[in-house]
């Protein structure tokens, strides 16, 4: 690949990553973090191989902040699925009954 083609593939990137958040109501963006998880995995990857390909300095500084900012996108999308995952959760039985048992003292 030449350095042209690289740098095309990363500013298309950009634009229609974009483009595909900005769309998302504020609604929908809970439900979909999980499965964003995923994409942002592949994107990993290919940020990867794009890394292993790379021929100058140029393309691998590139692919190098493109490896490092997918794996910050990825782990923060498992970090807020796993925040939202913990405010769905009921509290348990046996804290409930203490603090009702503590209420009616």
């Amino acid at each position: 690949m030449t350095s042209m083609a690289i740098l095309t593939i990363f500013a298309l990137s950009i634009f229609v990553g974009f483009e595909v958040v900005s769309k998302v109501s504020t609604t929908l963006h809970t439900p979909l973090m999980s499965g964003a998880n995923a994409i942002h995995g592949i994107i990993l990857v290919g940020a990867i191989m794009v890394a292993d390909s790379a021929t100058n300095t140029l393309e691998t500084t590139l692919a190098i902040l493109a490896v490092l900012l997918a794996t910050i996108n990825m782990v923060g999308g498992f970090v807020v699925t796993d925040r939202m995952l913990e405010m769905f959760k009921g509290k348990p039985k046996a804290a409930k009954a203490n603090k009702d048992a503590e209420a009616s003292k």
